[in-house]
This record gives C-alpha cells, sequence and structure tokens, in this order.
C-alpha cells in the first residue's frame, strides 16, 4: 500500500498553538479569581454567622438570668446609654444576683469564654459586643449588638442600643450600616 500523500496547501496541524495555550491560561485565571472572590466571600459569610450565633446565645443567657430572678428584674436595667460590654468596665459587686448576673453577662460580651494563646485577649464573642437591658412599661426589652463585617441595613432608629457606636469615619460603615442587633421582648407576670 502506498501512503497518500497530503493535498498541496493542505497541511497537518500538530500540537498547539502560542494563542491556544495562551487563551486556556487567560480562562483558568480569570476562573481561579472568581473563586477567590467568592472564598472571601465565604469566610465573611461565616464571620457574621457566627457572630450572631454567639449574640443568640448571650440574649437567650440574659433573658434566662432575668426569668429567674423574676421578682428583681428591675435590677437587670441598664438603659442604651450605658451598656454592658465592649469598652466598659464590667461590674465588680456581686452582693445581689443580679449584680452577679450583669458582671458576668459583661464578661461574655467581651469573650471571657475563650482567650487568645499569644496576648490572653478575649477573643470568644462577637466584635465589639454590647448589651442593653431596657424596660418598656411591664416588659424589658433585651438587646445584644455588634460590629457586623460589611455594611447591610441599619438597625431600626427605635434601636437606640449601641447607636452611632459602630461608625466610621470614613468607607462603608457609615450610618449603622455595620451595627447587627438582636433583640427578644421579656415579660415578666407578676408574682
Amino acid at each position: 500500500m502506498v501512503g497518500q500523500l497530503p493535498h498541496p496547501g493542505q497541511q497537518h496541524q500538530r500540537g498547539s498553538s502560542m494563542v491556544e495555550v495562551l487563551v486556556t491560561f487567560v480562562i483558568v485565571a480569570v476562573g481561579l479569581l472568581g473563586l477567590a472572590g467568592l472564598q472571601v466571600r465565604l469566610q465573611s459569610a461565616q464571620l457574621e454567622s457566627y457572630q450572631r450565633s454567639q449574640a443568640l446565645l448571650l440574649l437567650g443567657d440574659m433573658a434566662n438570668r432575668m426569668a429567674i430572678n423574676r421578682n428583681h428584674v428591675a435590677d437587670y436595667v441598664t438603659t442604651a446609654a450605658n451598656p454592658l460590654g465592649a469598652g466598659m468596665t464590667c461590674p465588680a459587686n456581686a452582693a445581689t444576683l443580679a449584680q452577679r448576673d450583669a458582671g458576668e453577662w459583661c464578661n461574655a460580651l467581651q469573650g471571657a469564654a475563650e482567650t487568645s494563646a499569644a496576648g490572653g485577649s478575649k477573643v470568644g464573642a462577637m466584635i465589639g459586643g454590647r448589651g442593653c437591658v431596657e424596660a418598656l412599661g411591664s416588659d424589658y426589652l433585651v438587646t445584644v449588638v455588634w460590629q457586623g463585617v460589611v455594611p447591610v441595613s441599619a438597625p431600626p432608629e427605635s434601636l437606640a442600643c449601641g447607636k452611632d457606636s459602630y461608625n466610621a469615619s470614613s468607607g462603608a460603615c457609615r450610618n449603622d450600616l455595620c451595627r447587627r442587633a438582636v433583640t427578644t421582648v421579656l415579660r415578666i407576670a407578676p408574682s
């Protein structure tokens, strides 16, 4: 058998051209950049979720403490102007159950549940966690606020706890867009 010769002007392609290799590299690079961006967003969402779960635990903790000590529930009121937590000196007086509970809640809001190995600083709660207990007639509004990672919508104006405490002088976290809050209303039945 005689091998066939290619027709004149017809060539067989062997290997890849440099342009094809370059296009492949560009497509792979764009895909990897997209993956890196997705990873950053996932980490941000994970931190936001962790902080919200910590805030809900601390909110429930104080609501339970108040319900247990219902005869002295008015002693837990901090007001929005005097929150407990980050940047505050925690009450050290433990003469009453309400004072002890306030001190323990303040330490928990500051992150005392976990400390860093390097400097022993408190890292076990939300960023800038603060808590308020406000009287609403015969009911009580328990609130936990903290610093979010990315700006979203600000909590309602009626929620005074931590208002304007998480504003940046520049950037996206202005007008309380990075303040996160969880609240619950505690109703204490008359004894």
